[in-house]
């Protein structure tokens, strides 16, 4: 008997494991776009999604799980189909709603949502279930046939009138842009190219149009990185932006790239058509290339001066003299703090450097990832008297990381949140295991930060206008956030409201 059951528990558990992974092969080969959210985290993060889901949004997974379903409307926020999903969320209902979406590129596609909940056995809602899909070309053609057909007709022959009357003047634009433009035939002949491309080149129209592109120049265009990406990338990846090419051209020395490539999908007389831009970007790269190595340097010469200077500090505070007056104490104290801001700020020059050169170097132990949170936590708080820090949630999980990297990003991540809510007092930190990877949340009751600086927020020296003209800084700490989170294999953003405070996140994977 005890045999019997033994076999049949082996049995029943096989057949679960078979049945989930088949539950997840139909999911994943599916067409509609699948998610589970977790209703009984804050903010109700996605913690899975289908293959659909991302073919969908252009998002991968790693940018998705963690995030609430509000991040694909981006800015369109004024959608009245957003109350309808806040309050379903908040009764326990399901609904289903259709609306505007953003893929990760900016695309709009219209999205038919479905969503209901998934409750336990006391009728208690732990998570949400959404299947959505892409209806776009359906919202299309409503709208098209909601149109008259004479409106239709007139707006035809005004389009085609305005088209022929401002043909030379798109020409004469064309021609001024300060880019190298390029149009191709689909067997890669040159068709047309601006002035710009004819003076950069040094190369004239006879000896340019209706040539083979990778023959141009005796052969100097016939450069492999470009052939990949006419070839190879853009036919299954249109339009292709940011391409770098570096080729050493004979004649006119070696160029760095920056190509823009888009087919144009009509029919027609301009059919299959192939428009390239191209930015030469050398002597920006090298600008850049340079102000990196003075950096570089300029760090280095600075930090051991420094490392003079504050040993020297810290030999008067031990040989400072009973007697001592109250304001020469005051001043040696103010001088080890503004030591000490200087020596962080040199510090992190010299990581920005590292991570220009690729020379950033993680150190990758197992670690408490809980306790890693808290010590940080309470580093920062025993130096904040002006706020208080609130932490919550827990992963239980050990980590394999950069401890002391990540507790950079959580240092920094702590001490903008005070910094930039001077008229508040709360700091809240909540740590979660979000699917297989782990999530740390920063919030604040701030400044908060306008959509449009969000896209920068994460660029090295940027700062927003308003904040650095009342705080001091340079604008690199939440770059080298960025990086160090990104050499984890990890996810940060932002999610803000101007005068309503910001919301940093960062996963990272577990596995």
């Amino acid at each position: 008997m005890d045999s019997l059951n033994k076999g049949s528990f082996i049995f029943s558990n096989q057949t679960s494991e078979q049945d989930f992974e088949l539950m997840t092969r139909a999911l994943d080969a599916s067409i509609s776009g699948v998610i589970i959210t977790d209703n009984q985290q804050p903010d109700n993060p996605i913690i899975y999604c289908n293959a659909a889901f991302e073919r969908i949004t252009g998002y991968k997974r790693k940018e998705i799980i963690g995030h609430n379903c509000r991040f694909l409307q981006k800015e369109d926020r004024s959608q009245k189909e957003r109350e309808i999903l806040r309050n379903a969320v908040a009764d326990g209902k399901s609904c289903v709603v259709e609306m505007r979406n953003y893929q990760k590129n900016g695309t709009l596609f219209w999205n038919e949502l479905y969503m209901s909940p998934i409750k336990d056995a006391e009728g208690n809602v732990c998570y949400f279930i959404g299947v959505q899909n892409d209806v776009t070309r359906r919202k299309n053609i409503e709208q098209e046939l909601k149109q008259h057909q004479d409106q239709m007709e007139r707006k035809i022959e005004e389009r085609t009138k305005s088209l022929r009357e401002s043909e030379d003047y798109l020409a004469s634009i064309v021609a001024t842009v300060r880019e190298s433009l390029v149009v191709l035939n689909p067997g890669f002949n040159v068709l047309s190219v601006n002035d710009h491309f004819i003076k950069t080149f040094k190369v004239s129209r006879e000896e340019t149009e209706n040539k083979l592109l990778y023959e141009l120049g005796n052969g100097q265009w016939d450069i492999p990185a470009l052939k990949e990406l006419l070839e190879n990338i853009l036919p299954t990846n249109n339009p292709v932006e940011e391409f770098e090419v570096e080729h050493d051209f004979p004649h006119i020395g070696k160029k760095l790239m920056l190509l823009n490539a888009h087919r144009i999908e009509l029919e027609g007389q301009f059919k299959d058509r192939i428009l390239i831009a191209i930015e030469d970007i050398t002597d920006r790269r090298e600008i850049e290339r340079r102000k990196d190595d003075f950096l570089s340097i300029a760090s280095h010469e600075l930090k051991t001066p420094l490392t003079t200077i504050k040993g020297y500090v810290q030999v008067m505070n031990r040989l400072l003299p009973e007697n001592a007056s109250e304001k020469f104490k005051t001043v040696l104290q103010k001088t080890g703090i503004y030591i000490t801001r200087l020596n962080n700020l040199i510090s992190e020059l010299l990581d920005v450097s590292r991570i220009q050169t690729g020379n950033i170097e993680l150190h990758k132990e197992p670690f408490d990832f809980d306790k890693m949170v808290a010590e940080a936590v309470e580093n920062i708080q025993s130096v904040t008297k002006t706020h208080t820090i609130i932490l919550k949630g827990s992963t239980g999980i050990t980590y394999v990381g950069d401890e002391s990297h990540i507790v950079q990003v959580i240092n920094n991540l702590l001490s903008n949140a005070i910094k930039y809510s001077p008229e508040e007092h709360q700091i809240n930190v909540y740590l979660s295991r979000v699917s297989d990877f782990v999530k740390v949340s920063v919030t604040d009751t701030g400044m908060g930060i306008s959509h449009e600086d969000q896209n920068k927020i994460f660029d090295r020296f940027f700062r927003v206008g308003e904040i650095q003209q009342r705080f001091p800084g340079m604008g690199i700490g939440l770059y080298i956030c960025s990086e160090i989170i990104k050499n984890h294999g990890g996810t940060i953003w932002v999610e803000s409201e101007k005068g309503q405070g910001s919301n940093f996140s960062f996963t990272l994977p577990l596995n």
